[in-house]
């Protein structure tokens, strides 16, 4: 008859407890949470509304962030190549070739409105966020930006039709001026600079540039998080947040506004980045069918030196108003990168330039078989004889580990000896193989 088993630790006494196995004897889940140290709180759950609308900035930021490096010398290169042949060889006739068409009369001939209409509203409310609800910061610092714009597009423009006036004849002889020339129903042939080449090239450069404040836009929800916790927590461990300095003021204007701005400023780009889109096309159109190739290529000239005296030479001085886009009370933009922490590999497949290096065969830029240091394939030289000793006696193991293996396999297929050629091994044959002699 089975008998029940007695326990190992039987009880000696009425008041003998079952001992604890607990780390810390008495203290449930709840208060050894409270006392850890080092903990962040998680970001709310992400909405598939919020996923999508990530994946559609993901693409405008792609579109409009085009490299300038590319984008200029492809706008000028453009205006000169695919205008010099429309000179001599006419394109066919499509809908863009008509000056009446829809695009044309409604936003070409409203280009500066347009570009105002999506970047002002923009501009001010990145520039009031960055500058936690300082609206002097915001008038002084940022506002001038684009009414700089606005006086260097005012001014070209109106610079444009005085040559073109001056410097032109009509058709017909007895008129002096453009005016009495056109309303008599006649042609005025001047020298007129393109004003649509202009305006479309440098408003997407504008919008480009101003379009920048969004780059890291998504990583002030973060340091809002992560700031508001460090002060309540009173913790000062974290010296890398660009919120640290701000005052407590500021930090709860910068939570009010990017919180009420962030859907309005997300739209307003996606806005920016059709827009500019749609002067490229517009560029197009005016390559193939409207002015001459000195005419467009002087004018595309003048907007991409227009855009670089003020986005690249003025703006970035330090001592100058007024200040880059994305300048505000803290830096969110913040070039510096945390160190990448790669897969560990030897110090032979770190130094490009070492001859190991170079002998190993590769795979797409992988190398096939690991390669041994220098030490340890001298080690081996010295220390052990070649796998094919009986057929080259007196030598070593060679230098570099492709050689290497390359005797091995002669030995284990034994081509060495003269034997009939077996089949190939594999990289686990291989590796096993040389691990004995490692």
């Amino acid at each position: 008859m089975a008998t029940k088993r007695k326990p190992v630790h039987s009880q000696t006494g009425p008041t003998l407890q079952r001992p604890s196995m607990n780390f810390r004897p008495g203290m449930n889940d709840t208060t050894a949470r409270a006392e850890a140290k080092g903990t962040r709180p998680t970001a709310t759950p992400t909405s598939i509304k919020e996923v999508l609308t990530m994946m559609v900035l993901h693409v405008c930021k792609k579109i409009i962030f085009f490299d300038t490096n590319l984008k200029v010398p492809l706008y000028l290169g453009s205006l000169f190549f695919v205008s010099l042949v429309g000179d001599f060889l006419p394109y066919p006739k499509t809908y863009l070739a008509r000056s009446d068409n829809l695009f044309n009369v409604y936003f070409v001939k409203m280009g500066w409105a347009w570009t105002l209409l999506f970047s002002l509203p923009f501009l001010a409310m990145t520039s009031v966020t960055v500058c936690c609800g300082d609206h002097q910061r915001l008038v002084r610092n940022h506002l001038p930006r684009l009414g700089i714009a606005t006086g260097f597009w005012f001014v070209w423009t109106k610079l444009f039709n005085v040559i073109e006036s001056s410097y032109g004849r009509c058709s017909v002889r007895g008129f002096d001026s453009k005016s009495g020339c056109l309303k008599a129903g006649h042609l005025w042939n001047g020298f007129d600079i393109s004003g649509h080449a202009f305006i479309l090239i440098y408003s997407s450069l504008v919008l480009m540039e101003e379009a920048r404040s969004i780059i890291g836009w998504e990583s002030i929800k973060e340091h809002l998080r992560n700031e508001e916790h460090n002060r309540t927590k009173q913790d000062s461990s974290q010296t890398t947040n660009p919120l640290k300095s701000l005052k407590d003021d500021d930090l709860k204007a910068l939570k009010y506004f990017y919180t009420r701005f962030t859907p309005t400023i997300r739209l307003l780009f996606i806005g920016m980045t059709m827009l500019q889109l749609l002067w490229d096309i517009m560029l197009v159109g005016t390559m193939l069918y409207y002015h001459r190739m000195v005419e467009k290529v002087l004018s595309g000239i003048i907007a991409v030196l227009t855009w670089f005296f003020t986005y690249r030479a003025w703006y970035p001085a330090a001592s100058l108003l007024p200040d880059p886009v994305g300048k505000g009370m803290f830096n969110y933009q913040s070039t510096s990168k945390p160190a990448e922490i790669g897969i560990r590999r030897r110090a032979s497949l770190l130094q490009p330039n070492s001859s190991q290096t170079q002998d190993i065969p590769k795979f797409m830029g992988m190398p096939l078989y690991a390669a041994r240091q220098q030490q340890n394939a001298t080690a081996s030289t010295a220390g052990l004889g070649s796998p094919t000793e009986s057929g080259n006696m007196g030598q070593g193991f060679p230098a570099s580990s492709s050689s290497y293996v390359s005797n091995i396999n002669a030995a284990r297929l034994g081509t060495a000896f003269g034997e009939t050629t077996g089949p190939p091994f594999s990289r686990f044959q291989q590796s096993a193989h040389r691990s004995r002699f490692d």
